[in-house]
């Protein structure tokens, strides 16, 4: 079924969109890209290359494609590895990496992919909302600089897409009937803090995107950080923010 499909990003206050969002006529994917903080990465290349870098390789196969979307994901990931490791030491865990949240509908299925903290949110006809993520970021033993990069592509912390493909079958995955699906989104952690952070119903934030459009979301994140006291949550005050919605075509009416 054709999607009506709508979204928007914006970087952090003052900084570089290191987000990014592309959408196909029966899929959309959110990368939100990250690195350790401070440390060497052994790469030529910045974050926001190897975003869209990944973007790339992924676009072409969910085009054509009826690959699980964890290997398209293996295999994106393993073809970007071996293209910059004649310049790049890929051997390095803190190589540019990225987060991925994906969905795609194909024969009445609605699929949805979640490697690491980007979120895809489902809800369906009987009002059910279901939270598809790979939530590991969210449970590590300690969050210094040191440890994280040690729980970095680990079974002991969390997987994000970089330069080991195994990262793929680590995804968080589900699939449902589309006829049970009444709208769907995905967002990068910096899109889902009204949610996350601010008490919102998820029911709360599709149906603002739906009214208002996903800029709008966006718009009151802002709002909330800008209205944060310092060190209320761990984690930046402002982040990179992008919000995607989908809309089952025979579900939108005309204006």
């Amino acid at each position: 079924m054709p999607l009506e499909i709508r979204h928007a990003t914006e970087p952090t206050p003052g900084g570089v969109n290191e987000d990014l969002v592309i959408a196909g006529p029966n899929f959309a994917f959110v990368l939100d890209g990250a690195t350790a903080t401070g440390a060497p990465t052994g790469c030529i290349h910045d974050v926001a290359w190897y975003v869209g870098e990944l973007a790339t390789h992924l676009t072409g196969p969910l085009l054509t494609s009826k690959a699980s979307l964890v290997d398209i994901l293996h295999a994106s990931i393993g073809d970007l590895t071996a293209a910059h490791a004649r310049t790049c030491d890929v051997t390095n865990p803190d190589s540019p990496s990225s987060t991925v949240a994906i969905v795609r509908v194909a024969d009445g299925q609605l699929e949805a992919l979640s490697l690491a903290d980007s979120p895809v949110v489902v809800e369906r006809h009987d009002g059910e909302i279901l939270v598809i993520v790979d939530d590991r970021t969210s449970h590590l033993a300690s969050y210094t600089i040191d440890a994280v990069r040690a729980y970095r592509n680990s079974d002991n912390g969390f997987w994000v897409a970089s330069t080991k493909p195994e990262a793929a079958h680590k995804s968080v995955c589900a699939t449902l009937p589309l006829d049970e699906v009444k709208r769907f989104a995905v967002f990068s952690d910096g899109g889902s803090r009204l949610a996350d952070r601010y008490d919102w119903p998820w029911l709360r934030v599709l149906s603002e995107m739906e009214e208002f459009g996903p800029s709008h979301i966006i718009a009151e994140t802002r709002t909330a950080e800008r209205a944060t006291v310092a060190g209320r949550f761990r984690g930046k005050p402002h982040d990179d923010s992008t919000a995607v919605l989908c809309l089952p075509r025979d579900l939108v009416t005309a204006p």
